[in-house]
C-alpha cells in the first residue's frame, strides 16, 4: 500500500479540501467554506494540518485597503496524490523489455541504475563521517519523494523510514529495485543495513536500520 495516497482515502474534510483545490487550482478559506458547507474555522484547522504535512501552500495578495488575502493551492507533493499514468507506463515498458530481452537484461538495467545513483549519492557524501552520511542519505531520499524520517538509536545505530515509494508499481513487480536499494545503502555507508519493512511487500512504509561496523 502506498501511504502517500492516505489523505485521499480518508472520508473527511481534508479529502474534500484536496479535491476542491485540485479542481479550482487555488482559492481562499472563505471560498472553501462556501463550497464545502462547513465553517471557516473548521476549514482553517484542516488547511493548517495539510500545510504542516506539505500538501498545501499559501500565497498572499495585498489589497489597497484592508487585510491581505491568503490564497491556498496544492504543492507538488499533493499532486502526487492524484492518479497518473506514469507508473503504468513505466511498468508496461519494463514488461516489454523483459519480454524482448529477458530477465538478465532487466537485472542489468537495475544494476546500472544503482551504479548511477550511487555515484551521485557518494559525491554528496564526500568527506563525511557515518552520521553525516546517513543525514545526507535521508535528505536525498526525501527530496526524491520518499518522505523520509531519521531516528538516532545510539551513536552507531540509526533507523530510517520511507513513508512513500515513488517507484512502487515497478518495485512490486521487479524486486530487483528493492534489492539494489539495499545494496546501495550498504555500499554507501559501509555499514550493516537491515530492512525491517517494505511497502512493495504490503507494508505501510519502508524501514531500515543502519549500524556502523
Amino acid at each position: 500500500m502506498n501511504t502517500l495516497t492516505a489523505p485521499l482515502r480518508e472520508s473527511s474534510t481534508k479529502r474534500e479540501i484536496l479535491l476542491l483545490l485540485k479542481k479550482l487550482g487555488s482559492t481562499t478559506i472563505q471560498e472553501m467554506s462556501e463550497h464545502l458547507g462547513v465553517t471557516g474555522m473548521a476549514v482553517r484547522k484542516h488547511v493548517n494540518a495539510l500545510k504542516k504535512d506539505n500538501y498545501i501552500q499559501s500565497s498572499t495578495i495585498r489589497q489597497h485597503i484592508g487585510r491581505p488575502t491568503y490564497i491556498y493551492s496544492l504543492t507538488d507533493l499533493a499532486e502526487q496524490l492524484f492518479p497518473t499514468q506514469y507508473d503504468v507506463l513505466s511498468l508496461e515498458l519494463m514488461e516489454e523489455i523483459n519480454h524482448m530481452f529477458g530477465e538478465l537484461f532487466v537485472d542489468e538495467l537495475f544494476k546500472r541504475r544503482r551504479k548511477r545513483l550511487e555515484q551521485k549519492y557518494r559525491l554528496a557524501m564526500t568527506g563525511q563521517n557515518f552520521e553525516e552520511k546517513i543525514v545526507t542519505l535521508a535528505k536525498i531520499q526525501d527530496n526524491a519523494g520518499y518522505m523520509t524520517s531519521l531516528v538516532k538509536i545510539h551513536d552507531d545505530k540509526y533507523s530510517l523510514e520511507e513513508g512513500n515509494c515513488p517507484i512502487f508499481q515497478v518495485a512490486s513487480r521487479y524486486r530487483q529495485a528493492c534489492q539494489c536499494e539495499l545494496a546501495m545503502f550498504e555500499s554507501l555507508l559501509d555499514s550493516r543495513v537491515e530492512r525491517k519493512e517494505c511497502i512493495a511487500d504490503g507494508g505501510t512504509k519502508c524501514s531500515f536500520t543502519f549500524e556502523n561496523i
